[in-house]
């Protein structure tokens, strides 16, 4: 990568949102040496790092990072390039997101999308597969106050996988990979549309099914019926992944598949991410943004489960039902709350009784 940089050898990196999860990562980078520019559509969020740096609270330290930090409408007054744009927005902004940030990449500058969801291929659409590394995050953290992010995994419990999309590209993760090593563990995969399908899956289980009986994570799973709902869904994730030609890959750092029940490494998947990635207070990030007004990714996570099977003539029921309750709350005709599991759990059992009979 020729840098664009005037400061040595250092690429120049832009985080393009920089909420809870892109904030504590740029904070990382800030103190690592590297040279970063936030981008962030949230104005107090933008004039609080100005004044007084980004602060991020980690389970048993707090760091403080002093960062560039620009408005979007600022983008236009860049006048050099970025050589690598972290992309670290819900999936649903991915398309303007890239579309905003395009005109400031270098030729052979690299978007990187730390994102839920399959949005490689829509930065890819706009940037070209060339310059697109997929890649996959586990991390949990909120934000409530602008300037201040709850990280709640320090770098030893944070997961990244990246990946190229352009097999001639992938030479060149690794050294993305290695400046992200200053945030958590890193793994460079040949396979990242595989591995991104197999955070989906684990999403599909725990985002919009916890938020919609408004319980942190693990209360939500330990809410009656409920894990068998929440595993469920991640099932039928599973199955739209290998319709989609996904393989069974290993993430977040768990040991290779050794199992054929592929029921069974669901389970594993989401045990792993309830006992190793959450706090016993950890919301999901669909739950933070209802709690703040805010649409959540439902048609990204189990939306894109149930268009996946059905193009193959096959139903999603505990998809649909979870992605039906979800747009009921944010239409304001129902409420998030626990009593909500009786209505998730009661498709689930009439799912059992008809696969029974079959």
């Amino acid at each position: 990568m020729s840098h664009s940089s005037t400061n040595g050898d250092r690429p120049r990196i832009a985080f393009l949102g920089t909420g809870a999860q892109g904030a504590s990562i740029g904070a990382d980078f800030a103190l690592a040496g590297h040279d970063v520019t936030f981008i962030e559509q949230w104005p107090d969020h933008v004039n609080a790092i100005r004044a007084h740096g980004i602060t991020v609270n980690l389970p048993t330290r707090t760091i403080n990072a002093r960062v560039k930090a620009l408005h979007l409408c600022e983008v236009a007054e860049v006048k050099q390039p970025f050589d690598l744009v972290f992309i670290v927005m819900k999936a649903y902004d991915t398309k303007w997101a890239t579309l905003l940030i395009e005109p400031v990449l270098a030729k052979d500058g690299l978007v990187i999308g730390l994102q839920n969801g399959m949005t490689h291929e829509d930065i890819a659409a706009v940037v070209g597969r060339e310059r697109t590394v997929g890649a996959v995050i586990e991390i949990a953290s909120n934000m409530f106050v602008p300037g201040v992010t709850n990280r709640q995994n320090d770098h030893d419990t944070s997961w990244f996988a990246l990946g190229a999309l352009d097999p001639a590209t992938q030479p060149r993760v690794e050294a993305v990979a290695e400046l992200l090593r200053c945030t958590g563990r890193v793994e460079v995969m040949d396979d990242i549309r595989s591995a991104k399908w197999m955070k989906l899956v684990v999403n599909a289980a725990e985002l919009i099914p916890s938020a919609i009986v408004n319980l942190p994570l693990g209360d939500a799973a330990r809410y009656p019926g409920m894990l068998e709902v929440m595993r469920a869904a991640g099932y039928e994730a599973m199955q739209a992944a290998l319709a989609d030609g996904a393989r069974v890959i290993p993430i977040i750092g768990m040991p290779p598949v050794m199992t054929n029940h592929l029921e069974r490494y669901v389970d594993q998947i989401f045990e792993e991410v309830l006992t190793v990635f959450s706090q016993a207070d950890t919301l999901t990030t669909s739950l933070q943004d209802w709690r703040k007004g805010r649409r959540a990714e439902i048609q990204e996570v189990n939306g894109w489960v149930i268009d996946t099977l059905k193009a193959q003539g096959i139903s999603a029921p505990i998809n649909e039902r979870v992605v039906e309750l979800a747009y009921a709350i944010e239409a304001n005709t129902l409420e998030a709350r626990p009593d909500n599991a009786a209505l998730l759990i009661e498709t689930y059992l009439s799912t059992r009784r008809r696969d029974v009979s079959a």
